[in-house]
C-alpha cells in the first residue's frame, strides 16, 4: 500500500489527506497549507517530491459523509412524521360529548365562556361556576339558546377554602355525577415586582392551585365511577418561567407537578381517569389584557379556537394540549436552553414598565 513519509493517514475530507488526480502515480497530499512533501509513488515505489496544494473540501469525499448525511435525513424525516401524526391524528367524535355531564369553572368570560358555548352546542349537561353571578346568568342564558339540555350555575369565590367542595357537591346533586371536570378559573395579578408580596402570593396559590386540588379531590370518586376526564387549563408560564410573574408562575408550575404526579398514581392503580393538561397563551379577556397592559407585547390567544382545542383534547383523552401549537416547541427548547439570554426576554417584555409596576 502507498504511504506518505510525512503526514498522511487515510484520505477523507475531514482530515484533508489524499486526493487522486490524473493517474495512479500522481497523488497530492494536503495537510492544511502549501509546501513540498515526500510521497511514495504507487507504481514505482520511488520517493518523489510533489508540491502540495490545498484541495477544496468539496472535492475530497469523506467515507463517513454519506452515512452521516443519510442518518440526518432519516432523523429529520422521522421527526417530521411524528410531528405530523401528533397534530393531525385526530379521532375527536363530537357525538361523544352529547349528554356528557360537565362541571366547568371560570365560565364567566374569555376561554371559559367559549368552553361553555362549545359544550352547549355539543349537547352536554352543564354546571357553570365563576365569581360574578351577573356574568354567569348571561352565559347560562346563551347556553340554553345554543341547545344545552341542562344548564345550572353557582357563583363561588375560589379564594375561599370552603367554596370548592360546595361547588362539586352542587354539581353532583344537579347532574347525578360527573364525566368531565374542566378546571379553568384563574386569579390574575398585575405583572411587576409588587405582585411578589407574601399576601399576593398566598392568595394566588389558593385560587390558582389549592382550589384545583380541592375540586379534584372531591370530584375524583365520581370521575372514577364514570371513567371520566380531568381537563386542567394551565399556562405557558407553568412550563417556561418568565420575568415579573413570580407568584403566578409558581402556582402554574405547581399545577403541572401535582397533576403530572396524579396521572402516574392513577396509572399504577389502574384507575381509568384521564388527565389533560392544556398549555395556553395569554387569555383573551379584558382582565388579563389589563393586567399586562404596557408590560408585554405578547398577543392574546383567540378564545373560541383555544376553547375548541381544549375540548378536543379532553374528549380524546390526550395527555397534553398546546395552543398555539408553537408552545410545544418552546417547552421542548427550554430543556436545551434552560437560561435564555436577556435579549430574547426583552423582545416581548417592557422591562422598565414591569419593574416599576
Amino acid at each position: 500500500m502507498e504511504r506518505a513519509e510525512k503526514g498522511g493517514g487515510r484520505g477523507c475530507r475531514c482530515s484533508g489527506s489524499w486526493s487522486h488526480r490524473g493517474g495512479l502515480d500522481r497523488w497530492w497530499l494536503w495537510r492544511g497549507g502549501h509546501g513540498s512533501k515526500v510521497v511514495a509513488s504507487p507504481n514505482t515505489h520511488q520517493k518523489r517530491w510533489l508540491w502540495a496544494r490545498p484541495v477544496p473540501a468539496t472535492s475530497v469525499p469523506c467515507p463517513s459523509a454519506g452515512p452521516q448525511r443519510t442518518m440526518k435525513v432519516l432523523l429529520l424525516t422521522g421527526l417530521g412524521a411524528l410531528f405530523f401524526a401528533y397534530y393531525w391524528d385526530d379521532n375527536f367524535d363530537p357525538a361523544s360529548l352529547q349528554g356528557a355531564r360537565v362541571l366547568l369553572t371560570g365560565a364567566n368570560a374569555g376561554v371559559g365562556e367559549e368552553l361553555a358555548y362549545h359544550y352547549a352546542r355539543l349537547g352536554s349537561h352543564l354546571v357553570l361556576t365563576a365569581h360574578t353571578e351577573a356574568l354567569l346568568q348571561k352565559v347560562v342564558g346563551n347556553c340554553r339558546k345554543l341547545g344545552a339540555p341542562k344548564v345550572f350555575y353557582i357563583a363561588a369565590d375560589m379564594a375561599s377554602p370552603e367554596a370548592p367542595e360546595s361547588v362539586v357537591q352542587f354539581a353532583l346533586d344537579k347532574l347525578g355525577g360527573l364525566d368531565y371536570l374542566v378546571l379553568n378559573h384563574i386569579g390574575g395579578a398585575p405583572a411587576g415586582t409588587r405582585a411578589r408580596t407574601p399576601q399576593a402570593t398566598r392568595w394566588l396559590m389558593q385560587v390558582n392551585f389549592l382550589s384545583y386540588v380541592q375540586l379534584t379531590s372531591r370530584a375524583l370518586p365520581s370521575l372514577t365511577d364514570s371513567k371520566g376526564s380531568l381537563v386542567v387549563v394551565s399556562s405557558l408560564l407553568g412550563r417556561v418561567p418568565t420575568s415579573f410573574s413570580t407568584p403566578y408562575s409558581a402556582a402554574k408550575f405547581a399545577l403541572d407537578g401535582f397533576f403530572g404526579s396524579l396521572r402516574r398514581e392513577l396509572d399504577v392503580q389502574d384507575v381509568n381517569v384521564a388527565i389533560t393538561m392544556c398549555v395556553l397563551g395569554l387569555r383573551d379577556r379584558a382582565s388579563a389584557a389589563e393586567a399586562v397592559r404596557g408590560v408585554t407585547r405578547v398577543k392574546a390567544s383567540p378564545g373560541p379556537k383555544a376553547a375548541l382545542a381544549v375540548i378536543r383534547g379532553g374528549a380524546t383523552r390526550a395527555a397534553g394540549v398546546f395552543y398555539p401549537w408553537r408552545f410545544h416547541l418552546l417547552c421542548l427548547l427550554r430543556r436545551w436552553l434552560p437560561r435564555p439570554r436577556a435579549w430574547f426576554i426583552r423582545q416581548d417584555l417592557n422591562v422598565t414598565a414591569a419593574a416599576a409596576a
